[in-house]
C-alpha cells in the first residue's frame, strides 16, 4: 500500500531573503515588511509594497531543465547514521547497470555532503559551459552534483543559514545541465528542514514521484522515520516505501547472521505495518559495505554473493515495479 496525503500548507523556506533579520517573516507573510523584525531591513520597504508576493521566477526556470527528467526519487531518513547515503549511491550503481539508463543523484546534504566520498568522485570539481553547470560523472550514465565539489578542501565545514542552503538547491535545479535523465535520486539530510521543505516548494510543478524512507530497527531511529512519514503525507509526497538498514550482522567468512541492534518494537517491518506503508526489505549490516563507501567503489559489484547485494538488489526491483518500470 502506498501513502498519500493531500499537501497541507507547509512553511515556504525560500521566501526568506539571504540577508534577512534572524525573525524574518517571510516575503509571503502578510507581516512582511511590517513585523518589528523587519525593522532596520534592507528589504522591508519592497516587502510592504507586496512585490515579493508575485510567483517566483525561479520555478519556470525549474520546471524547463525538469520536463528531461523522468522520474524524480528522494531519499529521506528521520535520523542520521541509517545508511541513507549509502542506500543513495547503490541505488544510483544499481539503475546505471543498464546503459541505456541515465541516472543523475542530487546531493541536497548541503552540510554533510558525503556522496562524492562514497562514488569515488571527492576530488572532482565543478565544471560550467553555456548550457549551465555540468554535473561530475561517476560512469557515463551515471551524473552526480554536491556542494562538495565546490569545497576548497575536504575539511572545510559550511556554516550556512536556511536561505543560502535553498539557493544552493534551487541552482542544483536550474542552473545544473543533467540532460535527459530516467532517474533523479535526490539524496536530503536528516530530518524535515531547510532542504526538505525546498525540494519540496521548487518540485511541486515539476511533482516528485515518491519517497524511500531509511531506518534501523531500534526504536530511537523509529521514532524520527514515524515524523517523516507525517511530514510526507503533510506535503503529499508518496512514500513508496521503508528500508531497514543494519537489520543483522553477516559474518563474512562463515555466513551467519546475528543482530547488532534488537528491534525492540517490532523494527521497521512492524512499523510499515502499522503506518499503512509498503515495507520494502531489510538489508543485513556487512562491514565490506562501509569499507567499499570508504573506497568510493560499487558494493554490489564487488561483493556479488554478500546476502546484503541480494537484499539491495530486492528492494532496487521492487522499488521499479512500484514506478511501473
Amino acid at each position: 500500500m502506498i501513502a498519500v496525503q493531500a499537501p497541507a500548507s507547509v512553511p515556504n523556506p525560500l521566501s526568506v531573503p539571504l540577508n534577512a533579520p534572524e525573525h524574518c517573516p517571510g516575503t509571503e507573510s502578510e507581516l512582511a515588511g511590517k513585523s518589528d523584525a523587519c525593522a532596520g531591513c534592507a528589504n522591508q520597504e519592497v516587502c510592504a509594497s507586496g512585490a515579493t508576493k508575485l510567483p517566483d521566477p525561479n520555478l519556470p526556470l525549474i520546471r524547463d531543465r525538469m520536463t528531461n527528467v523522468k522520474r524524480k526519487i528522494l531519499v529521506l531518513s528521520g535520523k542520521g547514521g541509517v545508511g541513507k547515503s549509502t542506500f543513495t549511491a547503490q541505488l544510483g550503481w544499481a539503475f546505471a547497470v543498464d546503459e541505456d539508463v541515465q541516472t543523475g543523484i542530487m546531493d541536497v546534504d548541503i552540510c554533510g555532503p558525503s556522496i562524492p566520498t562514497i562514488l569515488g568522485i571527492a576530488s572532482e570539481q565543478v565544471h560550467s559551459s553555456s548550457s549551465g553547470w555540468s554535473p561530475v560523472y561517476v560512469q557515463d550514465n551515471l551524473g552526480v552534483m554536491s556542494v562538495g565539489f565546490m569545497l576548497p578542501t575536504h575539511k572545510d565545514a559550511i556554516m550556512w543559514r536556511g536561505p543560502k542552503k535553498n539557493g544552493l538547491i534551487g541552482q542544483f535545479l536550474k542552473d545544473v545541465d543533467w540532460g535527459d535523465l530516467d532517474y533523479l535520486i535526490v539524496d536530503t539530510p536528516p530530518g524535515t528542514s531547510d532542504e526538505h521543505l525546498s525540494i519540496v516548494q521548487y518540485l511541486k510543478e515539476s511533482g516528485i514521484d515518491g519517497a524511500v524512507l531509511i531506518t534501523t530497527p531500534q526504536e530511537v531511529a523509529l521514532q524520527d522515520v514515524r515524523r517523516e512519514i507525517d511530514f510526507c503525507k503533510k506535503v503529499g509526497i508518496r512514500i513508496i516505501g521503508l528500508v531497514e538498514n543494519m537489520s543483522g550482522f553477516v559474518c563474512p567468512n562463515c555466513k551467519n547472521e546475528s543482530q547488532i541492534f534488537k528491534p525492540s518494537t517490532g523494527g521497521g517491518k512492524r512499523l510499515a505495518e502499522d503506518t499503512g506503508i509498503e515495507f520494502l526489505g531489510s538489508v543485513p549490516l556487512d562491514p565490506r559495505i562501509g569499507k567499499s563507501a570508504d573506497y568510493g567503489v560499487s558494493f554490489l559489484d564487488e561483493y556479488p554473493d554478500s546476502p546484503a547485494t541480494t537484499a539491495y538488489l530486492d528492494i532496487i526491483d521492487r522499488i521499479k515495479d512500484i514506478l511501473g518500470d
